[in-house]
């Protein structure tokens, strides 16, 4: 379309000497149905040169293309994966030909089973028939029901497998991750469950990690983390009763335990002592029968040689050992009226000095 720039221009300046002196105002505007007589007159030049304009800009758009810091490019020719662009300016064969799909590889997704989170805050619900969460509920091994909210955070390793391998990645990661929470729960029991969240949510990102890098989904886990378990709110009240019982055995037992173990010590020492006491006494008894078998074979072998020494010196012997223990002694005579003081009465007297005076009068 030719404008007569020229003639524009006139008019402005015109238009600009009859404002400085008070004339009318400027001509109007073109108006719609004048600029459509004037394409009518557009020459074939003007069209081929904004088609190609347009043409290079829509070949520039599709062939040059940014990739950001925390993504790739997978590009396809023809539908065909090809290869894989890293972050920065890239470029590619026009559309038609070559296509770009950009793949999240360093962010980190989650999955929520079992409870919604509350947008703009930190609190959740458990799901509902209501909504399409799955249920929290699931068997325990002991034959317990248990309420078990968990989320599954993962990345995207593999933008490749994550992209062509699974049809639908986002379904499988949910199939398996409840097929494996279920496996996991079920071999324990419901007080490991509420009371050991770590330990199972360890256990089912192992096991789901190999079913996803068998499915070639192209994730990978990063975490699972368990919420607050617990069984279902109807049964709440007898679990908590089963509980205290549970809590109260426990304790019972603690008590008993406590007891046997001040009680059974004690007693298995004093069995031991008594036990010593008499291996004691035996060995005292058995040396002392020795002992006494002995001297009775020495004395029966000096009885044999000399019979009347070896009697005269066990009756010393036995006089010594008795006489003793008798105190003062007072012989008198039987013929003997008046008592006369042939001993002294007094303390002096010992039963030293009347040993040695019956010795002297029995040699």
């Amino acid at each position: 379309m030719n404008w007569d720039w020229e003639k524009l221009r006139e008019n402005q300046q015109k238009f600009a000497h009859k404002k400085e002196g008070g004339g009318p105002s400027m001509p109007r505007p073109p108006q719609m149905d004048e600029l459509l007589n004037r394409f009518k007159n557009f020459k074939l030049p003007g069209i081929f040169l904004v088609g190609v304009i347009l043409l290079g800009l829509f070949f520039g758009s599709s062939t040059f293309f940014q990739i950001e810091q925390d993504e790739v490019g997978v590009i396809q020719r023809f539908g065909k994966y090809t290869r894989i662009a890293q972050p920065g300016l890239n470029f590619k064969l026009p559309a038609g030909i070559e296509r770009v799909t950009k793949v999240k590889v360093k962010r980190i997704f989650k999955e929520e089973f079992g409870f919604q989170t509350v947008k703009g805050s930190s609190n959740y619900r458990f799901a509902s028939e209501s909504t399409s969460q799955e249920t929290p509920l699931m068997l325990t091994g002991d034959l317990n029901v248990a309420v078990v909210p968990w989320i599954v955070q993962y990345r995207i390793s593999n933008p490749r497998d994550y992209l062509f391998k699974v049809k639908d990645v986002i379904a499988i990661l949910r199939d398996m991750s409840e097929a494996t929470m279920r496996t996991v729960v079920g071999d324990r029991s419901i007080n490991e469950v509420i009371s050991k969240r770590e330990e199972i949510a360890d256990a089912a990102k192992e096991v789901l990690q190999k079913e996803m890098d068998t499915a070639e989904s192209g994730i990978s886990i990063v975490t699972i983390e368990m919420k607050k378990t617990n069984v279902p709110e109807p049964v709440q009240s007898s679990f908590n009763e089963v509980n205290q019982a549970i809590q109260e055995k426990e304790q019972t037992i603690y008590k008993a335990r406590e007891e046997y173990n001040k009680a059974v010590p004690l007693a298995r020492g004093e069995a031991k002592r008594v036990i010593k006491d008499a291996e004691g006494y035996a060995i005292d008894r058995i040396n002392r029968s020795q002992g006494d078998a002995t001297k009775f074979t020495a004395v029966y072998l000096a009885y044999v040689k000399a019979k009347d020494v070896t009697k005269k010196r066990l009756y010393l012997e036995a006089m010594l050992e008795i006489f003793p223990n008798l105190g003062a002694k007072y012989i008198i005579d039987s013929d003997q009226k008046n008592l006369l003081p042939f001993l002294n009465m007094g303390e002096g007297s010992s039963s030293a000095a009347l040993q040695n005076r019956f010795l002297k009068k029995s040699e």
